[in-house]
Protein backbone atom coordinates (compact mmCIF):
# COMPACT_ATOMS: atom_id res chain seq x y z
CA UNK A 1 0.00 0.00 0.00
CA UNK A 2 1.28 3.64 -1.08
CA UNK A 3 1.57 6.47 1.49
CA UNK A 4 1.72 9.66 0.50
CA UNK A 5 4.37 10.67 3.38
CA UNK A 6 6.53 7.93 2.94
CA UNK A 7 7.08 9.11 -0.66
CA UNK A 8 8.02 12.56 0.69
CA UNK A 9 10.36 11.03 2.84
CA UNK A 10 11.72 9.03 -0.06
CA UNK A 11 12.14 11.53 -2.29
CA UNK A 12 9.97 10.45 -4.49
CA UNK A 13 7.33 12.90 -4.74
CA UNK A 14 7.75 16.54 -4.35
CA UNK A 15 7.54 18.61 -1.16
CA UNK A 16 8.51 21.68 -0.14
CA UNK A 17 11.13 20.31 2.57
CA UNK A 18 11.99 22.49 5.86
CA UNK A 19 14.23 19.74 7.27
CA UNK A 20 15.28 16.55 7.04
CA UNK A 21 17.40 13.87 9.29
CA UNK A 22 17.37 10.32 10.33
CA UNK A 23 14.75 11.01 12.72
CA UNK A 24 12.04 13.32 10.88
CA UNK A 25 11.20 15.08 7.52
CA UNK A 26 9.20 18.25 7.52
CA UNK A 27 7.72 20.02 5.00
CA UNK A 28 5.25 22.71 3.92
CA UNK A 29 1.43 21.52 4.46
CA UNK A 30 0.08 21.66 0.85
CA UNK A 31 -3.44 22.97 2.22
CA UNK A 32 -2.14 25.54 4.87
CA UNK A 33 -4.13 27.04 7.33
CA UNK A 34 -1.74 30.01 7.40
CA UNK A 35 1.31 30.22 5.17
CA UNK A 36 4.35 28.74 6.65
CA UNK A 37 2.09 25.64 8.68
CA UNK A 38 3.98 22.55 8.29
CA UNK A 39 4.29 19.21 8.61
CA UNK A 40 6.56 16.71 10.89
CA UNK A 41 6.87 13.26 9.67
CA UNK A 42 8.62 10.48 11.13
CA UNK A 43 10.97 8.71 9.06
CA UNK A 44 9.85 4.94 9.76
CA UNK A 45 6.50 4.81 8.59
CA UNK A 46 4.00 4.89 11.79
CA UNK A 47 0.22 5.62 11.92
CA UNK A 48 -0.53 7.33 15.02
CA UNK A 49 1.15 8.68 17.98
CA UNK A 50 0.94 5.19 19.68
CA UNK A 51 2.69 3.27 17.58
CA UNK A 52 5.59 5.50 17.68
CA UNK A 53 8.52 3.02 19.62
CA UNK A 54 10.48 6.28 20.97
CA UNK A 55 8.48 9.39 21.38
CA UNK A 56 11.80 11.81 22.82
CA UNK A 57 14.04 12.43 19.47
CA UNK A 58 10.72 12.75 17.58
CA UNK A 59 9.25 15.44 19.67
CA UNK A 60 12.41 17.12 19.99
CA UNK A 61 12.28 17.77 16.50
CA UNK A 62 8.70 19.53 16.52
CA UNK A 63 10.01 21.05 19.52
CA UNK A 64 12.51 22.98 17.76
CA UNK A 65 10.56 23.61 14.60
CA UNK A 66 7.80 24.96 16.56
CA UNK A 67 10.43 27.71 17.52
CA UNK A 68 11.59 27.89 14.39
CA UNK A 69 8.13 28.74 13.11
CA UNK A 70 7.71 31.67 15.14
CA UNK A 71 11.29 32.93 14.66
CA UNK A 72 11.33 32.38 10.77
CA UNK A 73 7.82 33.79 10.16
CA UNK A 74 7.80 36.51 12.90
CA UNK A 75 4.69 34.73 14.19
CA UNK A 76 3.62 35.55 17.74
CA UNK A 77 3.44 31.23 18.16
CA UNK A 78 2.39 28.48 17.08
CA UNK A 79 -0.57 26.05 17.10
CA UNK A 80 0.49 22.05 17.70
CA UNK A 81 -1.30 19.56 16.55
CA UNK A 82 -1.71 15.58 16.19
CA UNK A 83 -5.13 13.63 15.01
CA UNK A 84 -4.95 10.26 16.13
CA UNK A 85 -7.07 8.48 13.30
CA UNK A 86 -9.95 10.57 13.17
CA UNK A 87 -9.52 13.50 10.97
CA UNK A 88 -6.26 11.89 9.80
CA UNK A 89 -6.41 12.10 6.08
CA UNK A 90 -2.79 10.30 5.32
CA UNK A 91 -2.35 7.55 8.11
CA UNK A 92 0.84 8.39 8.32
CA UNK A 93 1.75 10.41 12.29
CA UNK A 94 2.31 13.71 11.39
CA UNK A 95 2.68 16.89 13.45
CA UNK A 96 1.06 19.98 12.40
CA UNK A 97 2.89 23.34 13.37
CA UNK A 98 0.65 26.43 12.34
CA UNK A 99 2.26 29.86 12.80
CA UNK A 100 -0.23 32.18 14.77
CA UNK A 101 -0.70 35.92 15.31
CA UNK A 102 -3.36 37.58 17.56
CA UNK A 103 -6.62 38.68 15.57
CA UNK A 104 -5.30 35.78 12.64
CA UNK A 105 -9.10 35.23 12.37
CA UNK A 106 -8.41 31.21 13.87
CA UNK A 107 -11.19 30.19 15.71
CA UNK A 108 -12.48 26.60 16.37
CA UNK A 109 -11.76 23.50 14.71
CA UNK A 110 -13.27 24.59 11.13
CA UNK A 111 -10.80 26.38 9.53
CA UNK A 112 -10.32 27.98 6.44
CA UNK A 113 -7.52 26.94 4.24
CA UNK A 114 -5.33 28.84 1.75
CA UNK A 115 -2.62 28.50 -1.22
CA UNK A 116 0.50 29.52 -1.60
CA UNK A 117 0.33 32.12 -4.90
CA UNK A 118 3.21 30.06 -6.52
CA UNK A 119 5.98 27.44 -6.00
CA UNK A 120 8.47 30.33 -5.63
CA UNK A 121 6.07 31.94 -2.62
CA UNK A 122 5.84 28.35 -0.94
CA UNK A 123 9.86 28.02 -1.18
CA UNK A 124 10.34 31.53 0.18
CA UNK A 125 8.32 30.64 3.55
CA UNK A 126 10.47 26.70 3.29
CA UNK A 127 13.18 29.06 3.44
CA UNK A 128 12.25 30.89 6.33
CA UNK A 129 11.64 28.43 8.42
CA UNK A 130 14.38 26.22 6.79
CA UNK A 131 16.68 29.53 8.42
CA UNK A 132 16.47 29.15 11.62
CA UNK A 133 16.11 25.55 11.82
Amino acid sequence: MSCLFCEIVAGERDAFVVTSDEVAVSFLDARPVFKGHLLVVPREHVETLTDLPDVGPFFERVQHLAGAVEKGLEAAGTFVAVNNRVSQSVPHLHVHIVPRNRKDGLRGFFWPRVRYDSDEEAESYAAAIRRTS
